[in-house]
């Protein structure tokens, strides 16, 4: 490579434009505007804080009527390739139900954009208890889970 290109390639990548933000992969979010990394967080953020306040309504607007929520559960007698499925039903009922509830003082959560185009998002939540990986859609001008999959961390020892 002459040394004119390496120079140029290696402004370019130090250049503010070619920045990340925090939290988000290299050059998969750096040219998606702050306001649609912050609404796909906000979403995210719905997800998770709605759980942890036991807020079934907050839970309910940032899932897809049609969510396909899973966890890989490996091979069970029933079912090879095993995955526990969650609907968007079940979830706002465990949330109304309290099953996460968690005083905001304990709350240890984030959200990370993974990838953006214009109608499509990759997000990862990081809990204490569980990781969950999103396909978000865009539809009109709200971000929503379309597709969740999790699965939980493993207990800690007292």
């Amino acid at each position: 490579m002459p040394i004119a290109t390496f120079l140029a390639t290696a402004a370019l990548l130090a250049s503010p434009a070619a920045a990340t933000i925090p939290g988000t992969i290299p050059g998969t979010t750096a040219n998606v505007d702050a306001a649609t990394l912050a609404a796909i967080e906000a979403t995210c953020y719905d997800y998770i804080d709605g759980q942890l306040e036991a807020d079934p309504k907050r839970v309910a607007r940032s899932l897809h009527p049609d969510l396909a929520k899973r966890s890989v559960i490996g091979d069970t007698p029933d079912e090879r390739l095993g995955l526990r499925r969650m609907s968007k039903e079940e979830l706002v009922s465990l949330t109304k139900a309290g099953a996460l509830k968690t005083p905001k003082a304990e709350w240890s959560r984030t959200c990370a954009v993974l990838d953006v185009t214009d109608k499509a998002a990759s997000v990862r939540l990081e809990t204490p208890w569980f990781v969950d990986y999103f396909h978000m859609g865009k539809f009109e001008d709200r971000w929503i889970i379309v597709n969740a999959l999790w699965y939980s961390k493993p207990k800690k020892s007292s």
